[in-house]
């Protein structure tokens, strides 16, 4: 999978999980399970419930993302 196939989001964090995932609400109303990218994880970028993230996802699987930016607001 190239890197023009993912489909990209916005949404807010609801709820922090195990393992560095999230449960997050879509501007489209979905709930999915994201996991940090490494370059947030390595830069130590923090994400709480609240805040505001552009996530990632696969065509083939809708349910679990990839967050990739976390906005200043």
């Amino acid at each position: 999978m190239s890197k023009d196939d993912v489909i990209e989001a916005e949404g807010v964090i609801l709820e922090a999980l195990k393992g560095a995932k999230f449960k997050v609400k879509l501007s489209n109303g979905h709930v999915i399970v994201a996991y940090v990218s490494g370059k947030l994880m390595r830069n130590f970028i923090k994400i709480i419930p609240g805040d505001s993230v552009k996530i990632e996802m696969s065509p083939y699987d809708l349910n679990n993302g990839r967050i990739v930016w976390r906005s200043k607001s």
